[in-house]
């Protein structure tokens, strides 16, 4: 079949529909729609994909990407300091910021899944037990996703928390799990505030101490 859109078109197109969630119909109106704007709006948009990375880091602390190391919310002394909630990304932080969450987080970067060869090892499980270990922390709630990956990856979470327990290297430590407003099989980034909400009010014990 003859090629007939222009070779930068078709280059853009291949860009966007390498996107999370967009196929190659809406990598083409992405694309014309940016055809239509103006060079100023085109320029805004080059120079934010370019400058993405600049002066980001991860806080060493709990692992979001952040402008500063410790980040904004591991330096602010006005949130609750003994309560942690377990997130696998940045981006459900901001879901649950939006929420009024007032403890901190800890951001694993991912889920077990071995379908997907992402173990144990992959995720910043181990900094979070560390983190248990300095007798500051007294809850963790697993906010990990209701899908199977995120089910799995909770448990584990909630058997190495029990062991340490066991082995009288922590304090006792509370392990609650969000409560069933969220769809199984869903993403916490994308529930809505009020199900959030709702999730961190009727939170429960979790795992072995049911």
């Amino acid at each position: 079949m003859k090629k007939i859109l222009p070779k930068s078109i078709e280059r853009l197109s291949e860009v966007l529909s390498s996107l999370p969630g967009i196929g190659p119909k809406t990598a083409n109106r992405l694309t014309f729609y940016l055809l239509s704007r103006n060079d100023d709006d085109l320029k805004k948009y080059g120079a934010a994909f370019s400058e993405l990375k600049d002066n980001l880091t991860t806080c060493s602390t709990c692992f979001i990407v952040a402008e500063s190391d410790p980040c904004e919310i591991c330096r602010d002394k006005d949130r609750v300091q003994n309560k942690i909630a377990v997130v696998e990304e940045t981006l459900d932080v901001l879901a649950l910021e939006k929420a009024r969450f007032d403890g901190r987080y800890h951001v694993l970067g991912g889920q077990i899944s071995p379908i997907n060869n992402v173990g144990v090892g992959d995720l910043k499980i181990s900094e979070l037990l560390k983190r248990l270990e300095t007798g500051d922390i007294n809850e963790i709630i697993l906010a990990t996703d209701p899908s199977l990956e995120g089910e799995a990856t909770a448990l584990y979470i909630d058997e190495q928390v029990q062991q340490l327990i066991k082995d009288g290297k922590i304090d006792e430590v509370s392990v609650t799990r969000l409560a069933r407003g969220l769809p199984v099989g869903g993403d916490l980034e994308y529930a809505d505030e009020l199900t959030l909400s709702r999730a961190l009010e009727g939170r429960r014990s979790y795992g072995s101490q049911k």
